[in-house]
């Protein structure tokens, strides 16, 4: 596996998941009240576990939570990775 960064700008994050066809979601039994529950990106096919949110939501969730994203650009033969995973900030 080639080198992984990890980032807290949302721009980074939009970019890097819409390259790869990637729309923010929750997972839906995690909801409550009306607010984004786990956070995930979901890629095509669509996963039915999974609803998705308004990139401003999924990031206003994501700051509360204190995350950030880890994440793989390209794999070690070139390709584009879908790797990524949230963690904590202080685990940056």
């Amino acid at each position: 596996m080639s080198d992984s960064e990890t980032t807290t700008n949302h721009d980074t994050i939009r970019t890097w998941a819409e390259r790869r066809g990637g729309r923010p979601a929750t997972v839906r039994a995690t909801e409550e009240d009306g607010h984004a529950g786990i956070l995930r990106i979901d890629f095509d096919p669509k996963e039915e576990a999974l609803d998705e949110i308004e990139w401003n939501e999924f990031f206003r969730k994501f700051d509360e939570a204190d995350l950030a994203f880890l994440y793989q650009d390209r794999t070690k033969d070139g390709k584009l990775s879908r790797f990524h995973k949230f963690v904590r900030r202080s685990a940056e």
